[in-house]
């Protein structure tokens, strides 16, 4: 079951997302300067693999934590399925990235 989890944590991310970009005006009609100009993708692409890799780290060293003994197995199965979820998501995104680019490369000019 871990489609409801997923589910969860991208409604809080887009949550948090969205009171971001209304504490930026954005309610207002005027765009935040983090979310314009050039680089604002690739700052949010960076940004993405730096909380993947955070999220996998983390349910690497909760597994070794509970290797050792010292973690809560509880807490270790939420890391760990996080850390799977996350890794899934950046699968799947490499995917649709690898097709998009095959797609161009057979486009007629």
């Amino acid at each position: 079951m871990a489609i409801p989890a997923a589910a969860a944590a991208a409604y809080a991310s887009a949550a948090k997302m969205g009171a971001a970009a209304q504490a930026g005006g954005a309610a207002s009609g005027v765009v935040p300067a983090n979310l314009s100009g050039p680089g604002s993708f690739s700052d949010f692409l960076s940004g993405a693999v730096r909380d993947s890799i955070n999220t996998i780290r983390q349910g690497e060293q909760a597994a070794t934590a509970q290797v050792q003994g010292k973690a809560n197995l509880v807490d270790v199965v939420n890391s760990v399925n996080a850390a799977e979820l996350t890794l899934n998501t950046v699968v799947a995104v490499r995917d649709k990235v690898v097709s998009a680019y095959q797609s161009i490369l057979n486009m007629p000019i």
